[in-house]
């Protein structure tokens, strides 16, 4: 639970224009949130939390996600890699263990939300088969800069 909250913070602290949170409100948050949140991404049947590592050091991490309202459909989500790690294919690796997660459900598309305005994440979803859907929303900590859904199907 505190490599999982550790792990959030880093993230936030390193691209806090690429994701929906402020770092200030996630490091509020309870230790009850972070217990639920981790029992979440790591029992078997629900969320599905993807760690890349090397020795004791996490490199990057993301979550595979159940669509709420989409029985078919499953969602990338939290995807960070450290800075130093970038470029490396650390991201890919990641994004093929959502992908084999989601074949395992019977799942039938993956969708995400990426900044639009990183290069490098629309890149890297890009090469994965990820496809602008053409939605489109302003990024709730930065009204600003906005997000852009993608989706590839399975």
């Amino acid at each position: 639970m505190d490599l999982h909250r550790d792990l959030r913070l880093n993230a936030l602290r390193d691209s806090p224009d690429s994701f929906g949170e402020a770092l200030e409100d996630v490091a509020a948050r309870p230790l009850s949130y972070w217990e639920e949140l981790t029992r979440s991404v790591t029992e078997p049947g629900r969320h599905v939390m993807f760690l890349a590592c090397e020795s004791e050091h996490v490199l990057g991490s993301t979550y595979g996600l159940l669509d709420r309202e989409q029985t078919e459909a499953g969602r990338v989500g939290g995807m960070w890699v450290d800075p130093t790690w970038r470029r490396c294919g650390v991201g890919r690796a990641l994004l093929q263990e959502v992908f084999s997660w989601a074949h395992t459900r019977g799942l039938k598309r993956l969708a995400l939300w990426a900044p639009a305005h990183s290069p490098a994440a629309i890149s890297l979803y890009r090469q994965a088969g990820f496809r602008e859907t053409g939605n489109r929303r302003p990024l709730p900590t930065n009204p600003s800069l906005q997000v852009v859904e993608m989706e590839s199907p399975l």
